[in-house]
């Protein structure tokens, strides 16, 4: 028994790959990688878009195939794979949320293909194509706004934010700073048909220096 597990070659072993299997399969999963870097980069909504991160995940797609393609053609050469994978470690920050979504698709897509499992692969990276077109894509009109105002005293504060509430179809509070000099408020709002017209009403009230509109690109909750 010990001798039939041992007793292998090189060559021997590498006779039994077949050569256009193995560059079916390494095709198949590009073609696949390509599809999910297409995605990737109609999806991206992140601040930096890098351009290397989308294409490692063409690479990681054919490397995980190759990785199911070893392991699945003998048993001594996956054990020691798995031992040799699992001492590597990655350093690499994932600053969006989104980003470690692709990271898994493109693993196991490599997966599926190396296993032969090629309809499967086909079929749910299309379906993982297009829900991910139409929710990273969906719009809204309600879109948050957030406004720093700068005020005097409390009389104007309270004006600020009844023109506010008036003007604006929801105003959340989100900061207040008060210092000798006045108060800075900083309020998150809806606006009414994409009307800012209420910055410069802001403005004509008494004891109001300044007034900022800025968009706010966080998550928020509708």
């Amino acid at each position: 028994m010990l001798e039939q597990i041992f007793n292998f070659s090189y060559l021997d072993r590498a006779a039994t790959f077949s050569i256009p299997d193995i560059l079916a399969a390494l095709f198949i999963s590009f073609a696949i990688g390509l599809f999910i870097f297409f995605v990737y980069t109609r999806t991206f909504k992140g601040v930096m878009y890098s351009s290397s991160f989308g294409v490692s995940l063409i690479a990681m797609n054919m490397l995980i195939c190759l990785v199911i393609l070893t392991v699945s053609s003998n048993l001594l050469i996956s054990l020691g794979m798995i031992g040799a994978l699992s001492i590597v470690r990655f350093r690499t920050v994932v600053k969006e949320p989104l980003d470690l979504v692709y990271l898994f698709w493109s693993i196991t897509e490599g997966i599926v293909v190396g296993a032969g499992l090629i309809p499967m692969a086909v079929i749910s990276s299309v379906v993982i194509g297009l829900m991910l077109f139409i929710f990273v894509h969906r719009k809204t009109n309600d879109m948050p706004y957030v406004v720093v105002i700068s005020c005097s005293d409390e009389k104007a504060e309270e004006q600020s934010i009844h023109l506010l509430h008036s003007h604006t179809k929801k105003t959340v509070v989100k900061a207040k700073s008060v210092s000798i000099t006045g108060v800075e408020l900083t309020v998150e709002v809806r606006l009414k048909e994409s009307s800012s017209q209420f910055v410069n009403a802001l403005l004509a009230i008494e004891g109001v220096h300044n007034a900022t509109l800025v968009s706010y690109n966080g998550e928020y909750y509708m």
